[in-house]
């Protein structure tokens, strides 16, 4: 027994000595880097998101079942992913929600391993698709091992640990305490490394301190391998001010409902833009969508809110041409008519729906198509000429130009064309054949037009 002992004690300080050797030869307190850098993430002007619910996506609802599709997500025109969170979840006093870590270092066995997180990110680079994780740092499960110290944690005055707005199922983060800054630093830093990702989608960005982020992002920096794309799920354009690439677009899809549903003026849409895009850097931009995995449970899905097929192709149109980074949430594509609900473990899309909606499916293909071709779509000037009910808009760089027309109301809508428009020949962008507009055009229920010159 002693023997054994001793053996296993020899065996134990082996291992320890090769994982020393292995971070100092890495000269970092980090993992070793795995794999090679991506050196394909694209400027972030260029970008078009795809939100994967994992849970959701396939039968098995983890990381295989991602990585069997990425032709499909490739053959969409999306050049970055985004993972809901990948972590372990939280039991205790839980929900099974996927945003209660548990651990913000380990995989979730649920999804898989870190083996099987690398193979879908080694599968997503080599199709030029970049992979960003979910990290959840304002709160944990109550689960966690940092509940062994509760100043970790907000307290309430009887030394009880807070939980954050009405989410009972998890733990209030303390961020006075340079501590816990530290860590989720460490840890996120820890999986550019490990898994070799391309950056982070913040979630609930409005509960940490702004100055936490900024300390996230000038941490991140120093890593010079890696380009990484930063998210911020929060409404407000202060995060582009510490530095995010992006921040979440709330209001604009609670607008955009109020267009459709609400008969609210098309022109509104011109107002947010000067909102958000007011201190925006060049390439700084805001994800709009027509659906996430909050918005789809409770609110609806895109068929639901935006009239169906025809009308929500409408909507995507100006979302993913007007202004800002267009997201698209997965089944969104194959116009998944059943919604996908918390805690995502029930029904999960039917990707054969595929096969009934190929006219769907296409013409999203053809839309992102367009928008990945056109650098007058992705980083030209807008100039907006909407009314009431049509969404019109030209976006010009250099000598390309593009004209959009977008009728978003489920009736026949007469508009008025500006002098600057009416009267050129135009070209449709999809097939190129030859269009004449004069000073009024009749457009039909939920019609879109795309043309250059």
């Amino acid at each position: 027994m002693r023997k054994n002992l001793q053996s296993v004690f020899i065996a134990a300080i082996c291992c320890l000595i090769q994982v020393s050797a292995s971070f100092a030869q890495n000269n970092s307190p980090y993992p070793p880097q795995y794999g090679k850098p991506f050196n394909g993430v694209p400027d972030r002007r260029d970008v078009t998101l795809y939100q994967v619910n994992t849970r959701s996506f396939s039968k098995e609802g983890n990381f295989a079942g991602v990585t069997a599709r990425l032709d499909s997500i490739k053959a969409l025109g999306v050049n970055v992913i985004y993972l809901m969170p990948i972590y372990p979840v939280g039991v205790l006093k839980g929900a099974n929600s996927p945003y209660a870590t548990r651990d913000y270092d380990s995989v979730g066995k649920e999804f898989g391993t870190l083996e099987d997180l690398r193979t879908l990110v080694d599968g997503a680079h080599k199709r030029k698709i970049s992979v960003m994780l979910d990290i959840v740092a304002n709160h944990t499960s109550w689960d966690h091992p940092w509940m062994a110290n509760k100043d970790y944690y907000v307290k309430d005055s009887l030394g009880n640990i807070k939980y954050p707005e009405t989410w009972k199922d998890v733990a209030q983060l303390n961020f006075k305490n340079d501590a816990v800054r530290q860590s989720l630093i460490h840890s996120m830093k820890s999986w550019v490394y490990k898994a070799n990702i391309d950056g982070f989608r913040c979630d609930y960005a409005d509960g940490p301190p702004l100055d936490f982020w900024k300390q996230v992002i000038d941490s991140l920096k120093t890593i010079k391998t890696h380009k990484l794309l930063m998210l911020a799920e929060g409404s407000s354009p202060k995060y582009l001010s510490v530095g995010f690439d992006y921040f979440f677009g709330f209001n604009y899809f609670g607008n955009l409902k109020s267009i459709y549903n609400r008969n609210k003026s098309v022109r509104s849409i011109d107002a947010l833009n000067e909102r958000d895009f007011k201190d925006a850097e060049e390439g700084q931009a805001v994800v709009r969508y027509l659906t996430n995995h909050d918005v789809n449970g409770s609110d609806g899905t895109p068929l639901e809110l935006f009239g169906g097929k025809s009308g929500s192709m409408a909507a995507f149109v100006v979302v993913a041409y007007m202004k800002g980074i267009p997201m698209v949430y997965n089944g969104q594509e194959i116009g998944t008519p059943f919604r996908l609900t918390f805690p995502f473990t029930g029904r999960r899309i039917d990707w054969a729906l595929g096969d009934a909606n190929r006219e769907v499916t296409a013409e999203y293909k053809k839309v992102i198509a367009f928008r990945n071709k056109s650098n007058a779509i992705r980083r030209g000037e807008l100039a907006s000429y909407s009314s009431d009910d049509v969404c019109a808009f030209t976006k010009s760089l250099g000598k390309e130009q593009v004209l959009v027309l977008s009728n978003l109301r489920n009736k026949e809508v007469d508009f008025t064309l500006p002098a600057t428009i009416a009267g050129k020949q135009w070209k449709n962008a999809f097939d190129g054949t030859k269009v004449s507009l004069n000073g009024a055009l009749k457009m039909q229920p939920y019609q879109y037009l795309v043309l250059t010159k």
